[in-house]
């Protein structure tokens, strides 16, 4: 049997990430019905009009601050649906909330280098 070596730091268990999610639910004041972890395709998370979030399994294994903004980027779709402005000034104020020195990770570009096809 071969073992694999993985990152504490770049990997995180699912009920940490699940703890992970809500956390930043509370602190945005939205309550998804449901959180998902399962294997994407296409894309890093969805959420569902009926407020259901799904998470690629792959995410689990992105550093944290990748983490982040796809987390933070859901839980905003739960107030509002579309990328506006608004939005965007809302993800990116979270997100340096947390990591004030880091830039707001390219998730277009992490994409495409992990073979995905849509942003999101």
């Amino acid at each position: 049997m071969s073992e694999t070596w993985e990152s504490l730091e770049e990997s995180v268990p699912i009920n940490i990430f699940r703890a992970e999610v809500q956390s930043w639910a509370r602190k945005l004041g939205v309550e998804p019905k449901e959180i998902r972890i399962r294997k994407m395709k296409r894309k890093w998370a969805s959420c569902s009009s009926s407020g259901r979030l799904t998470f690629d399994r792959e995410l689990l294994y992105q550093p944290g601050p990748v983490r982040t903004v796809v987390i933070l980027h859901e839980l905003l779709h739960l107030r509002i649906p579309r990328h506006t402005k608004l939005f965007k000034t809302l993800l990116s104020a979270y997100f340096h909330e947390k990591y004030p020195d880091l830039e707001l990770p390219d998730l277009r570009a992490l994409n495409i280098k992990n073979g995905y096809g849509t942003p999101y």
